[in-house]
């Protein structure tokens, strides 16, 4: 994921073949079709260039945003003369998928606006310097970014911190955001656990910037850095001096709010008939990971055959250290060779890449993940399978939580199938070595059409796997379920965070690092993205279904799963329009 300067977090992935990679082939309507989200993409490189340096385009290295009301209100001006001109367009298109492109886009960015004018409108947001800061230099310090463009970072550390020539320092700038807030009347202010939360974590962002400084030897750092540093450990002192002591000490979001996030995230059914469909699913999970977990109690002599017994024995066999990277890395081999014997997917020929993640990283994205690669110019560069081992503390806790859900045995199968392949790595990896329209990619994306794959991979593979990995991919699926109703009812007061962690950690058997990120997730760091995840899973299998139906003996999963591939990232709506119009007589 890539964290932009703004009130929210956007993911922001372009498509074009890889830099040294014969291209795929393209159907010209995809060259009409980038011509015009072109448009849109340079207005946001201009006004915040780290979009552009995370996409590999090294003209942007050496810039840094300024997140001013006036340029914010600028970018807004340019951006709606550019969808005034798309809008224009559509009905000049005789190509249904340039069409429907600028439908994509043009749906984007009006969301986008209506989410910019209620949070203006309604919000004292709680802008953290720090991580700001760290996803701004982040992809320049990279182990896989050229080492040429590394210098950027020292220059753009100089801009921050206001020490060169047309900058402000940032954090006067957002410090000055959030005064302009705090003066509307009516203005609901950000809540205290997550202020104070994450304010306690900050060292691990300035420590992590400090250190890749160091491991890539950049030189004339330390000044500019240091200055940086007393401004952005000034810029908490004044959070907590001002923000803090006016906080809500209740975490739910205002519920337009709240409806404004779920759209984004691509859920387009009311949280509420979400929540019903997700209890139902909750109940059906238990009974069917019974029989399993008795059948796994009863090979290895275990004395209980509840499942929520076994997965914690399962536990007791943690992975360590060094032992842990070699430990994925086969498991990810044992998992293409079923997708290959079991005919699945069409797998790239290049490796997927696991590691470790920082602690600032950790910081930043608590969970595992697939950390995207540029997509716009890519020299060579992956997309790697992230996985934080630990929590950073919170105020009050004295050490560190650790986590025992990543390394064992039985769950290296399911992050796996999730993250790398057949998930999120394939996925991403498809649309670099085939390309699809940027639009496809970059507007349409959203966590539904995201994370619905990577459950769905897990679908994929679970029959394949050992029942101890079969046990634990169905109880992930049940944390899933569980998110989709816990969410949503934390956010209407129908549950608290207590009640939240006692499912998370004894009916999923999460431990409480994991059921902490969770409540942090749903409470306040994306209130609304974990729903996301039962969603588009929901949605998959649905469509799945209709197209076995359609084509009977026809169907062939490794073509179906190639062709939803090759569409890019598109909402469940159009994905069932393509499968149902396109693949499916295409099979006849």
């Amino acid at each position: 994921m890539i964290r932009a300067i703004s009130w929210t977090v956007v993911a922001v992935v372009l498509s074009l073949p890889v830099l040294g990679q014969a291209p795929a082939a393209q159907p010209s309507w995809v060259d009409v079709s980038n011509g015009y989200t072109k448009k849109l993409l340079a207005v946001e490189m201009k006004h915040r260039p780290e979009a552009g340096s995370d996409q590999g385009l090294s003209e942007y290295d050496a810039l840094a945003s300024q997140p001013t009301l006036a340029d914010e209100d600028q970018e807004r001006r340019e951006t709606e003369a550019v969808l005034a001109e798309l809008k224009r367009a559509v009905p000049q298109q005789k190509d249904k998928a340039v069409a429907q492109d600028l439908e994509i886009v043009i749906r984007k960015v009006e969301l986008g606006f209506r989410e910019q004018d209620f949070r203006r409108t309604h919000v004292v947001p709680f802008l953290n310097a720090s991580g700001i800061v760290f996803g701004g230099l982040h992809s320049l310090l990279d182990e896989q970014t050229p080492s040429e463009r590394r210098p950027g970072t020292v220059i753009r550390i100089r801009e921050y911190a206001g020490l060169q020539s047309g900058y402000k320092p940032l954090a006067e700038i957002l410090k000055q955001r959030v005064m302009e807030q705090m003066a509307k009347p009516g203005v609901v202010y950000p809540a205290r656990t997550e202020i104070e939360t994450e304010l306690g974590r900050n060292s691990n962002y300035l420590d992590g910037i400090a250190a890749l400084l160091k491991k890539y030897g950049l030189k004339n750092w330390q000044e500019p850095f240091g200055k940086l540093k007393a401004q952005l450990v000034d810029y908490d002192a004044w959070t907590k001096a001002n923000v803090l002591p006016k906080a809500r000490t209740d975490f739910r979001l205002q519920p337009e709010e709240y409806a404004l996030d779920l759209e984004n995230y691509g859920v387009d059914i009311p949280a509420a008939e979400l929540a019903a469909v997700a209890h139902k699913a909750f109940i059906e999970i238990q009974e069917e990971m019974k029989p399993i977990a008795a059948r796994v109690a009863q090979e290895r002599h275990l004395p209980s055959s509840d499942y929520r017994d076994v997965i914690r024995e399962l536990k007791k066999q943690q992975l360590v250290g060094n032992a842990i990277l070699p430990f994925y890395e086969k498991r990810l081999r044992q998992i293409e060779k079923i997708i290959v014997d079991q005919k699945i997917v069409t797998l790239p020929a290049r490796p997927a890449m696991i590691r470790i993640g920082t602690a600032a990283e950790t910081a930043q994205q608590p969970a595992p993940h697939m950390q995207i690669p540029p997509f716009l110019h890519n020299t060579g560069q992956k997309g790697v399978f992230v996985l934080p081992l630990n929590i950073p503390a919170a105020p009050g806790q004295k050490a560190a939580e650790k986590y025992d859900d990543f390394t064992y045995d039985a769950a290296a199968w399911t992050l796996t199938a999730h993250e790398a392949r057949p998930g999120h790595e394939l996925q991403f990896d498809s649309m670099l070595e085939h390309g699809v329209s940027l639009a496809r990619v970059r507007f349409a994306f959203n966590s539904t059409n995201v994370e619905g794959w990577g459950l769905y991979s897990e679908y994929l593979i679970e029959p394949y796997m050992p029942p101890e990995g079969q046990l634990v991919s169905l109880d992930l699926r049940l944390q899933r379920a569980a998110r989709a109703f816990l969410d949503p009812e934390l956010q209407v007061g129908k549950i608290q965070p207590e009640e939240a962690y006692r499912v998370m950690e004894q009916d999923v058997v999460l431990s409480h690092a994991f059921a902490q990120e969770e409540v942090e997730r749903f409470t306040y760091r994306m209130p609304g993205q974990a729903n996301s995840y039962f969603y588009g899973y929901t949605k998959l299998i649905a469509l799945r279904k209709d197209a076995e139906k359609a084509l009977g003996n026809k169907f062939d999963q490794k073509k179906y799963h190639d062709f939803i591939l090759a569409q890019g990232l598109l909402p469940p709506d159009l994905l069932r329009e393509a499968v149902m119009q396109v693949f499916v007589p295409e099979q006849h």
